[in-house]
């Protein structure tokens, strides 16, 4: 009998390598499941240089790493704006790749293939070496499913817009009706051209997700059921097995030290920040990150560092670099009123280990970018949250966060410093309790669902079995 051997193929970018480098931990926890992972040469690069992934993975012999090339230039920035050219990189030079991995193992040949969403050319692959294909999206399955939206939206003439207003009610996404805007599709909508690459790489996407033998999702039943089913109508076989980071957590603690350092960042974290953290009072500092993507102008900038001091608040904030755009030239032209009320109140670093900072007690707030990763992390530790979307995704999770879940405040499409400073005193003062009260129920109904009997425990047992037993 062959022994499953899972191929595992994320996006390369931080949040679906992290997301999958879990999956693959908990898949590796089996003994009998061999994994390999394969990343880009760029991300494993980075992964070394930042990560003891090598040495974690190392008590795991049933696991190893495989590099391919991604096709881009080295100095490509692989930023937010880069994204399109990462994920054409992939299809022109590292698939073919891929396949060739798949179709010429010999001595211990795949079972099965778990790869990102977005990769529609795992479909034909899997086919020809008949084996099941699991898509893992690791953004929202509510973002997701607008995105299967598309075509109907097209068809309806909902996109592109007529007219400016981005506030009127869409009605094309089946079980969001009364709840998204036209400002909350994913960035992408807003175009005046649908014939753009994106567009088309959405519509085909859609068609290829369906085909798979099962679609796995980093969320939990009592916090996405109702698309989850929607889900179930189009892919009968959903393992919903969020969030992944605590589930990892929950599993490890049982079979090694708890505190096992699981980081999967490709940036450098600064540590000095945990210190910082410790000298201030409860739930009085608000984390600020716009994520691994994400960029702003020098004006957005200024806006936000004047709305944070404005806001006389305690904050920690992420200026990852390269995110600032046209800063590098002129770091020092700030405002001496901003260096002087953040050396008073804040701390500004480079990178942060943000499950580690999320999970402090001192961060009352995060002012996030809503990437799906980090919006999970602040769920499982019940902090309140500021969106402020970047891109495709994120605009759907930020409504989801302040109009659905209501926990927290959307900030999409505003970057004023009177803005900033209103909804930061809001979540970390004026509503504070109710906020938090709101956080910290759903906080526990995601530590349930991965806790023995929960919903995503369940899931991620069955997922284990299928494989194990080949049975997709």
């Amino acid at each position: 009998m062959a022994v499953p051997h899972v191929f595992i193929f994320p996006l390369p970018l931080q949040g679906p390598v992290n997301c999958m480098l879990k999956l693959a931990e908990l898949l590796c926890l089996h003994q009998e499941i061999h994994i390999t992972f394969i990343n880009t040469e760029y991300i494993h690069q980075r992964l070394m240089n930042y990560t003891n992934v090598l040495v974690r993975f190392e008590k795991y012999p049933n696991f190893k790493f495989v590099t391919v090339p991604d096709g881009l230039p080295e100095d490509n920035l692989r930023n937010g704006e880069q994204v399109e050219k990462i994920i054409e990189g992939v299809e022109k030079v590292s698939s073919p790749l891929f396949r060739e991995m798949v179709m010429m193992s010999t001595t211990c040949a795949p079972t099965c293939l778990i790869v990102d969403g977005i990769f529609t050319f795992a479909v034909d692959i899997a086919k020809e070496a008949k084996i099941p294909l699991l898509y893992f999206d690791t953004i929202s399955p509510c973002s997701l499913w607008t995105y299967l939206a598309v075509p109907k939206l097209i068809e309806d003439g909902e996109i592109p817009f007529k007219g400016n207003d981005l506030d009127v009610l869409v009605n094309g996404v089946a079980g969001m009706e009364g709840v998204m805007r036209r400002r909350d599709l994913p960035s992408f909508c807003r175009t005046p051209d649908i014939d753009i690459p994106v567009i088309k790489l959405v519509i085909k996407q859609g068609k290829h997700i369906v085909q798979a033998q099962g679609l796995i999702f980093n969320t939990f039943e009592d916090l996405e059921g109702p698309i989850l089913s929607q889900f179930r109508a189009l892919c009968p076989n959903i393992y919903a097995i969020g969030p992944l980071h605590t589930q990892m957590k929950a599993k490890l603690s049982s079979q090694y030290l708890p505190n096992t350092p699981t980081s999967n960042s490709i940036w450098k974290e600064d540590m000095s920040c945990i210190d910082w953290l410790d000298k201030q009072p409860n739930k009085s500092v608000i984390f600020v990150s716009i994520g691994s993507l994400a960029t702003m102008s020098k004006a957005q900038f200024l806006e936000f560092w004047y709305g944070l001091v404005n806001s006389k608040t305690r904050f920690l904030w992420v200026q990852r670099p390269g995110s600032i755009i046209g800063l590098e030239d002129d770091n020092n032209n700030v405002p001496m009123e901003l260096v002087k009320s953040t050396k008073e109140r804040g701390c500004i670093i480079s990178w942060a280990p943000q499950e580690e900072v999320l999970a402090h007690p001192s961060i009352g707030g995060f002012l996030t970018h809503s990437g799906w990763n980090s919006t999970l992390e602040s769920i499982v530790e019940g902090v309140p949250m500021i969106c402020v979307p970047y891109f495709v995704d994120q605009q759907v999770n930020s409504r989801y966060v302040g109009e659905v879940w209501k926990l927290g405040l959307d900030m999409k499409d505003v970057c004023d410093r009177a803005t900033i400073e209103r909804m930061v005193r809001d979540v970390m003062d004026v509503k504070k309790i109710e906020f938090l009260e709101r956080a910290k129920h759903m906080s526990d109904l995601a530590i349930a669902s991965v806790g023995e009997g929960g919903s995503s425990y369940q899931d991620l047992d069955r997922l284990i079995e299928d494989i194990r037993l080949m049975r997709i």
